[in-house]
């Protein structure tokens, strides 16, 4: 993997993108300015740079990346990422009852805070998240803020971890 970081250093701008643009949901901007960062010393240092990217920017910029995320279980259009992570924590076969109460939770949410419960649903099960979100919403609205972005860079460490895991194959 070390020898993967060293080719990473040497890409193209429009090559970085292309691979790591995903790993904050629709949101390339941060592989665009953490790619004129380079070069990294290690896959650590590289999320690093992402995330400082993310806590350098504008208050307004960083509330749009956690727009960009989708509610949890909904159904609608997502990215394959999101699609799969949903998935396996079992979004994808709520029962009705736990479809409705998923969705008045999100609404709810997003009403309170203006923006989406975002949780890197990795090793959550649908009660788990169901839990988290009733606790969550008992937060004040710093608190939120800084919980979903702390969330987001989780998802994007675990995308990053599954790029690296596909790519040692």
């Amino acid at each position: 993997m070390d020898d993967l970081i060293h080719l990473v250093n040497g890409w193209s701008v429009q090559q970085f993108m292309k691979e790591f643009g995903s790993l904050f949901e629709e949101s390339a901007w941060i592989a665009e300015r953490a790619a004129g960062l380079r070069p990294f010393g290690s896959w650590e240092e590289m999320m690093q740079v992402m995330t400082n990217q993310v806590l350098d920017s504008e208050y307004k910029e960083k509330l749009e990346l956690l727009r960009k995320h989708p509610d949890l279980g909904a159904r609608i259009s997502m990215s394959t990422s999101s699609i799969q992570e949903q998935a396996g924590a079992g979004l994808d076969s709520l029962t009705p009852e736990q479809y409705s109460e998923l969705k008045q939770l999100n609404e709810r949410y997003t009403n309170q805070f203006g923006f989406p419960f975002i949780l890197a649903v990795k090793g959550h099960t649908k009660e788990s998240i169901l839990d988290s979100m009733k606790q969550r919403l008992q937060k004040s609205e710093q608190e939120e803020f800084v919980t979903a972005l702390n969330e987001v860079f989780k998802i994007a460490t675990i995308r990053l971890q599954q790029w690296m895991t596909e790519r040692a194959k």
